[in-house]
C-alpha cells in the first residue's frame, strides 16, 4: 500500500473521486477514523492493476453545526 499525506478532508475527498472516476475500486469510502486518532481522515482505493492506495490527513476537523 502506497499513502499520500494529504492537507486537508476536502482535498482527500475529490482525490478519492478522481481515483474511482479513472478506475480506482474503493476500498474504504472518505471519513474519520478515530480508532487511528482524533482528527485522522482516509480514504482507500485499488488503481486498475489492484495496488491499494491510501489518502490520509492527521490533523483533520470535523465540520462544526454551524458549517453543517
Amino acid at each position: 500500500m502506497t499513502a499520500f499525506l494529504v492537507e486537508s478532508a476536502d482535498v482527500i475527498d475529490r482525490m478519492f473521486e478522481i481515483a474511482i472516476e479513472h478506475g480506482g475500486r474503493e476500498e474504504g469510502k472518505p471519513g474519520f477514523r478515530p480508532q487511528y486518532g482524533d482528527g485522522f481522515y482516509a480514504a482507500y482505493v485499488r488503481d486498475p492493476d489492484d495496488n491499494k492506495v491510501a489518502f490520509v490527513c492527521y490533523d483533520a476537523r470535523k465540520p462544526s453545526a454551524s458549517e453543517t
